[in-house]
């Protein structure tokens, strides 16, 4: 089994079998200051490797990856943002299965390591499933947010358990106060926050299994186990007493507004759950921890489900076969590769062996323990599904729900939907 690279040298013996230097080209989704970081990081092992590699981002990569690749001038390594059209791709033809072994060093070094491998393996065009991406880059969404001071104050305690999480709740209503902030309010989009709480419970009542049959309607919308995972979500959002502003708020409030109550005097509530991104809304001058802070949402004590983590990240596949692209894929096993991206901010990676004195602070390797310490990882259910679905009824029946609507009712209009483009 192959073990996890360490050092530049390691990359140039990788290459050493080159007959000599390649151009390579990388297209991904970032601009701006990740794209900064992301040259950076090819910068080292074009240094390494003696490659020459250059980097492409657009805000609209899923249209133009697609276009280049039926007109056959896909560039060598592509970064999906979404491992549902790498996987339309690899079917397709348009993607190179990665080298015998990436599989088994997946599984050796990245927590969680089988689901990684099973997240990047799709269908080939020969009908064979095949491992067609190494995931880089990742984001984790099984957070609650809460300030310390609050929970000082009142001498609430971090729940480990979801049965903790739950009496906590409890706790907080029965000390006169109100324990949770949820808006699911984004515009056209409005509605997904609650796709993440329901992702979140059902990787946390039901085996990962179950998740992916769900995610490929393998099973219907509206199977009893998803309808139960909704009404978990429905539990902390559609009782009056748990959330700011009554039940009756929850879809009308905008999901970057949601958040602020954690911040009023006396707090408006004490916990919200959302992904890693939203310190963005907090009240500026925020300290990520001291101000606010977070801990894992946690699992349930008696469903023996481990400890599941709900994500996003990128996958990294090869879309015009080279021996460059190969190189680069391997570098990207080196915790070189990882460790640069991390000094710079805005990196969460799986990988076990990484310097976490190396993250920019203590908040991000704190965050990053949450996917070290991951027995599961699941990758956005909405954005797996069809878009019609995933970024449609699914939204919009959400909101129908929080509002009040039958859960099996809503469930069952999102499979008719998804039926109907199938």
């Amino acid at each position: 089994m192959q073990k996890t690279l360490t050092s530049g040298t390691a990359i140039l013996a990788l290459c050493a079998g080159a007959a000599s230097a390649e151009d390579l080209t990388v297209f991904g989704p970032w601009l701006g200051p990740d794209q900064a970081m992301v040259e950076e990081v090819l910068a080292d092992f074009a240094e390494k490797s003696g490659h020459n590699v250059s980097y492409v981002g657009s805000d609209s990569f899923e249209q133009q990856i697609v276009v280049d690749a039926e007109a056959g001038s896909a560039p060598n390594v592509s970064v999906f943002p979404q491992p549902g059209l790498a996987s339309d791709m690899a079917k397709r033809g348009f993607l190179t299965p990665l080298k015998d072994g990436t599989a088994d060093w997946i599984r050796e070094n990245y927590a969680a390591g089988e689901s990684w491998v099973d997240l990047a393996t799709f269908e080939g065009p020969d009908g064979e499933d095949h491992l067609y991406g190494l995931f880089y880059k990742v984001d984790v969404k099984s957070m609650v947010w809460y300030v310390p001071e609050n929970f000082e104050d009142a001498g609430y305690e971090i729940p480990e358990t979801m049965e903790e999480l739950k009496a906590l709740t409890e706790q907080i209503v029965e000390d006169g106060e109100t324990p949770w902030c949820i808006g699911l309010g984004s515009g056209g989009a409005t509605g997904w926050p609650a796709t993440d709480w329901v992702e979140d419970m059902m990787l946390r009542t039901q085996p990962p299994e179950v998740y992916d049959q769900w995610v490929n309607n393998e099973i219907p919308f509206d199977d009893p186990r998803v309808v139960a995972a909704i009404e978990e979500f429905g539990a902390f959002a559609r009782n009056d007493d748990y959330v700011a502003g009554g039940a009756g708020a929850v879809a009308s409030t905008d999901f970057r507004d949601s958040p602020k109550g954690l911040f009023a005097a006396p707090p408006q509530c004490y916990m919200h759950r959302q992904a890693s991104f939203i310190p963005a809304f907090f009240p500026e001058g925020t300290e990520v921890g001291f101000d606010a802070d977070f801990f894992y949402l946690p699992a349930y004590e008696n469903k023996d489900l481990g400890q599941p983590v709900l994500g996003a990240g990128t996958l990294w596949a090869i879309t015009n076969e080279s021996e460059a692209a190969h190189d680069l894929i391997a570098y990207l096993q080196t915790t070189d590769a990882h460790e640069i991206w991390m000094a710079n901010g805005g990196f969460l990676t799986p990988l076990q062996g990484v310097d976490s004195s190396k993250f920019v602070d203590e908040p991000t390797a704190k965050m990053n323990q949450i996917l070290l310490d991951a027995t599961t990882f699941r990758f956005d259910a909405s954005d797996l599904m069809p878009g019609g679905v995933g970024a449609g009824t699914f939204w919009t029946g959400m909101v129908d729900y929080a509002g009040g609507a039958d859960a099996e009712k809503v469930a069952s209009d999102i499979q008719d939907s998804w039926d109907a483009i199938k």
